[in-house]
């Protein structure tokens, strides 16, 4: 009886010890994930800014305004609206076969 009892035991501890790393190793994972958390947040911070950044420039630089003043300027002085009959236009809705 002496016998069996010893194998049971030293496989009880066994599988508890495992058990037990798991847990801290599990538990070690999430504590890196925790204190890498802030620098995430910071940089996921500092790209909304710079989206924030570059959507007010280009609402700037498509401003009718600015539009209307790049086309004086002597660079762009070769373009030219286009005439009514020039333009095209396709009526919604119609599906072309």
């Amino acid at each position: 009886m002496q016998k069996s009892l010893l194998p049971r035991l030293g496989f009880c501890l066994t599988v508890l010890g495992l058990c037990l790393y798991s847990y801290f190793d599990k538990q070690n994972e999430l504590t890196q994930i925790k204190i890498r958390l802030p620098e995430v947040e910071k940089q996921i911070r500092l790209v909304r800014e710079e989206n924030r950044r570059l959507r007010y420039e280009i609402d700037q630089f498509e401003s009718p305004t600015h539009l209307i003043e790049m086309a004086h300027r002597p660079e762009f002085s070769h373009l030219k609206h286009p005439l009514l009959r020039e333009i095209l236009t396709v009526p919604e809705g119609i599906a072309s076969n």
